[in-house]
């Protein structure tokens, strides 16, 4: 795998743990010879990620929608490849075209709404890549467990968990994508 999508918060008010893990994290891909694809700013824990992955090899693939870039938030600068879209669907649809895995850390409602759709994606057998979920800080506990009642509430079947990956450590998350092979999963995909 060469191209890795990073779901993350553009906040640069957070605590410092988890732009610890987005660095550690970049640092890690970029080492590994991993790109990113994420969403082409310099903000938050998406550049902390982006940032390192290139520092340590990798290259960076920045996706972002024109009305953000009109309004200052672009960094085409730091990108072998900087790509503009009219808008936020577009932008998620590039992404996922353009990767062989995903990984979200800790992020706002955006960072949920595209991790429910790349799993989504691949219920519906739209995709087989690795989707991981980097637990930093106990941050995706709650979902989880949400995730957990869905199942259990038959709103979706059992063995639906082996869609995504849970990650404690920026390694984990590394080594998972390292090791996955889509063969491995016994979930059919049907739902």
């Amino acid at each position: 795998m060469v191209n890795i999508c990073v779901f993350a918060s553009s906040s640069n008010n957070l605590d410092e743990i988890y732009y610890r893990d987005a660095s550690e994290l970049g640092m890690l891909m970029g080492k590994k010879g991993m790109n990113i694809v994420y969403g082409g700013s310099r903000l938050g824990m998406m550049y902390a990620c982006a940032s390192k992955v290139k520092e340590f090899g990798g290259q960076i693939i920045g996706v972002m929608p024109k009305r953000l870039y009109d309004l200052g938030y672009g960094n085409p600068d730091d990108c072998k490849e900087f790509i503009l879209t009219t808008g936020m669907r577009e932008r998620k649809a590039k992404m996922d075209e353009i990767s062989e895995g995903v990984i979200a850390l800790a992020g706002g409602f955006g960072t949920l709404e595209e991790i429910s759709e790349m799993i989504v994606q691949k219920q519906l057998g739209y995709n087989k890549k690795p989707i991981i979920l980097l637990n930093t800080n106990g941050f995706y506990d709650n979902l989880i467990k949400f995730f957990g009642t869905i199942i259990e509430s038959k709103f979706a079947k059992k063995g639906t968990e082996e869609l995504y990956y849970i990650a404690q450590t920026p390694e984990d998350a590394v080594n998972y994508i390292l090791s996955y092979s889509s063969q491995e999963l016994s979930y059919s995909g049907k739902f």
